[in-house]
């Protein structure tokens, strides 16, 4: 793996990465098949969620890679020292890996999402890059699986053996789920990609390029999800803010 430089975020490591970057990882991994790699796309929420749940930390900061998802993050960065001109946007990520000639030899699992919405994005990405081929869908029930269900999910996802598992589960559950499977699956990349199975599918609406790229993303998608998403945005932004200001100023420090 190549050696990226990282900074932390209220004790959250974040690899101070570009999408070029983190696609040419993805082919490295392809090309190398040694194991399982787990990708974490991460922005204020997943942050927020290692704060006040130390395992969830835990499991961020174990994953192979954690890129900046969110705007937020790409500023703290920058203040850090680090030349990050954009976030590594997981919609963004998933088309721009889709189109290198790596991504159209290999194989791809789709996981999540609600019922359909797995079979719409699978056939939207085979449509923009023909000669995509994916080997597995799977909308898992939105309650915890049974263990019986858990297994039959993992013995599907062995026999498929795709390359790359794309998982749309939401932060914190896609991040945990990946986690505890990690040792079960030999999939050279692994990546937990959110909102892309909604928008990529059709399922959701994307905010306009000069919100996405200006940190107003939030506000779209809570205007679209109020119920939803008021906690994250409203709760979790305003206590994100509070706290990275006081780690910026050194008035605290957070392991």
């Amino acid at each position: 793996m190549a050696q990226f430089s990282s900074y932390s975020t209220l004790g959250v490591r974040v690899h101070a990465v570009q999408i070029p970057d983190v696609v040419h990882q993805f082919e490295e991994w392809i090309g190398r098949n040694d194991g399982c790699h787990c990708v974490a796309v991460t922005g204020m929420h997943g942050v927020m969620e290692a704060l006040h749940h130390p395992e969830f930390r835990d499991i961020l900061n174990s994953a192979d890679l954690v890129v900046p998802d969110g705007m937020p993050l790409v500023w703290i960065g920058r203040l850090r020292g680090h030349a990050l001109r954009r976030r590594v946007y997981g919609p963004d990520l998933m088309f721009d890996f889709c189109a290198t000639p790596t991504a159209q030899r290999s194989l791809h699992y789709f996981f999540g999402g609600k019922p359909g919405v797995a079979e719409r994005l699978a056939v939207t990405l085979s449509t923009r890059f023909p000669g995509m081929k994916t080997v597995g869908v799977c909308s898992p029930p939105f309650r915890p699986p049974t263990s019986e269900e858990d297994e039959e999910i993992i013995r599907k996802i062995e026999q498929a053996a795709p390359d790359v598992l794309w998982v749309g589960l939401s932060t914190p559950k896609q991040e945990r789920w990946m986690h505890a499977h990690r040792d079960r699956l030999r999939v050279p990349v692994m990546v937990g990609v959110g909102a892309a199975f909604d928008i990529h599918s059709g399922e959701l609406r994307q905010a306009p390029h000069w919100m996405r790229e200006h940190g107003l993303e939030w506000l779209f998608r809570l205007l679209q999800e109020p119920r939803r998403l008021w906690r994250r945005y409203l709760v979790y932004g305003t206590q994100f803010a509070f706290y990275v200001l006081l780690e910026l100023s050194g008035l605290r420090r957070f392991e």
